[in-house]
């Protein structure tokens, strides 16, 4: 491998990844790392510092939002950022194989499966199509119990960080090797939304350690 790590723990990718995306929101992107010269260092190898769970949607590209270049993320997309065998295996594989110390798992404001689920709950409508299979595994993000009653949030935007937040917490669960390194403190998993209207991308949940405050209330 012909690339280094640019970071190694995960409070300082974190730290990295708000420097970019500060830059992304006012406008005074750096473009880093995405020259000619870039790219012939990556030929034989990769060593990205972050791995990224997000949607699909194509005003949410991670790479840009946050000003990295070529080789810094290892980027995993699909429609509503939802959970199957081979997103779990990717994550393993961004963790056990890459290396990244850090896991973004990105919501975004405005996410159209978010907001099918979120018509299903209310009125009952079904989406068409195998999008239903998509709506049907964000749905249990609304799942919650309140003094042993279930509710419902109180609009899509909330559907939506519930979503994340339970994404966040389903990859723990459900891979052993993602708890090991997050235990271990060689991976932090992070749940965030991205703002389409201002640029901003907020913290809505933590595992593993990064020494910073949400910037939503749980």
């Amino acid at each position: 491998m012909t690339t280094t790590r640019a970071y190694t723990t995960p409070a300082d990718a974190w730290r990295a990844l708000r420097d970019g995306n500060a830059r992304f929101a006012a406008g005074t992107m750096a473009h880093p790392a995405q020259d000619a010269a870039r790219r012939s260092t990556l030929v034989e190898g990769q060593a990205p510092f972050v791995s990224f769970f997000g949607c699909s949607d194509s005003r949410a590209a991670l790479e840009i939002v946050f000003d990295l270049g070529l080789g810094d993320a290892f980027v995993i997309r699909n429609a509503g950022h939802v959970i199957d065998t081979t997103v779990i295996g990717s994550v393993e594989y961004g963790t056990e194989v890459l290396g990244t110390p850090l896991l973004v798992v990105a919501g975004h404001e405005s996410c159209g499966a978010v907001a099918a689920a979120y018509e299903t709950l209310t009125t009952g409508q079904q989406a068409e199509g195998m999008v239903r299979a998509v709506v049907d595994r964000v749905i249990p993000s609304a799942t919650r119990l309140h003094g042993g009653v279930m509710e419902l949030p109180t609009g899509a935007r909330e559907l939506g960080r519930e979503h994340t937040r339970n994404t966040v917490d389903m990859i723990y669960t459900y891979s052993s090797a993602v708890a090991r390194a997050v235990d271990a403190g060689r991976l932090a998993i992070v749940g965030v939304e991205y703002s389409l209207s201002d640029g901003r991308v907020r913290l809505l949940d933590v595992r593993g350690d990064l020494d910073t405050p949400l910037d939503i209330p749980a």
